[in-house]
């Protein structure tokens, strides 16, 4: 098992490094970002100091292995945009965007599971037709509508919940600051929490629902009728358990899908998080920001992805063999 989590530590660390120097070899010719700095007017001779302090007159390898250097360290920069340094930003910012992601897969968890099981089990009752409807809405509509029908009905129409920001947080350890200790906050956090989940709900609805259908049928469950076991003990005990492998696989990577792809939420409903920071950078060519966000996410897949692989060997014990191999 040291061996398995070494060499995946290994893997990694490539990994990370390979996106760093490709994120910030394409993010540095996307524009210039000396234009959104200086005004029309500056003078040729401050432009070239810009550019200069900047580091962008030395070649593209020595600012990336200078950008790496200082990356291992966590200095992230100065936003050419905000002037101050990136990890301060994204540190005021990744509050927002993590309660928003943890919100949201726990509805897409505890509501499309017992979705998925319920549709397996009553496959020609009313509410699992009524759920597999709600899936196919839930999969074909895109975010950015779904999150804009629900402002008009809940926001607009019935006035429930509002429409836009974070509502009242309060700062907890040190800078880190939660809508969950607010009233406001947490009727903040309803619409784009389902917003941002509604799409890995039904996912994991149907997901669970294939997989528990085909364990059914499977020898082990009919051996286990045949043994006289209680109709809740092989649902729950031996038909769900061995549906988690798959449902462990898409949890993981849509957490940091959703932390990845949360730029459109948080644009609807102004949701002060790291996509909406990094969606101003990319308007603004603000080359730190964008650099530091993607290798963010990216470290987020890659432990995700690690963290997944070690829960196999407890979820199936079929594989631990493999992994110890």
């Amino acid at each position: 098992m040291l061996a398995f989590i070494l060499r995946r530590l290994m893997q990694s660390v490539l990994v990370l490094v390979v996106v760093v120097l490709l994120a910030f070899t394409m993010f540095r010719f996307v524009g210039d970002p000396v234009n959104q700095i200086v005004s029309l007017d500056t003078p040729a001779e401050q432009v070239a100091e810009v550019r200069k302090s900047l580091g962008l007159d030395d070649p593209v390898p020595v600012q990336i292995m200078r950008y790496l250097y200082h990356v291992v360290q966590f200095d992230f920069g100065i936003s050419y945009q905000f002037r101050q340094p990136v990890v301060d930003l994204l540190a005021e910012r990744a509050p927002a965007t993590l309660e928003l992601a943890l919100m949201s897969s726990l509805i897409s968890l505890l509501v499309g599971i017992p979705m998925g099981v319920y549709t397996a089990l009553r496959r020609d009752g009313f509410f699992a037709r009524l759920f597999q409807s709600i899936s196919l809405i839930g999969v074909s509509l895109p975010t950015f509508l779904i999150g804009i029908l629900l402002i008009y009905l809940f926001a607009v129409t019935l006035g429930w919940l509002p429409s836009f920001g974070r509502g009242q947080v309060v700062t907890v350890y040190g800078r880190w600051t939660t809508g969950f200790l607010t009233v406001s906050g947490l009727k903040a956090l309803i619409l784009p929490s389902i917003t941002l989940g509604l799409y890995q709900m039904t996912l994991i609805m149907r997901l669970v629902r294939s997989e528990m259908l085909e364990v059914l049928r499977a020898d082990h469950i009919k051996f286990a009728r045949a043994r006289g076991l209680t109709t809740h003990s092989i649902h729950f005990r031996h038909a769900l358990k061995s549906t988690l492998v798959p449902v462990i696989t898409i949890a993981g990577l849509q957490l940091g899908s959703i932390i990845a792809f949360a730029v459109i939420t948080e644009t609807v409903f102004q949701w002060p998080g790291m996509g909406a920071l990094f969606l101003k950078a990319v308007q603004n060519v603000d080359i730190p920001i964008m650099a530091a966000y993607l290798m963010i996410i990216s470290a987020l897949f890659v432990s995700i992805n690690m963290i997944v692989d070690l829960l196999y060997a407890f979820v199936d014990p079929r594989l631990r063999t493999t992994i110890k191999n």
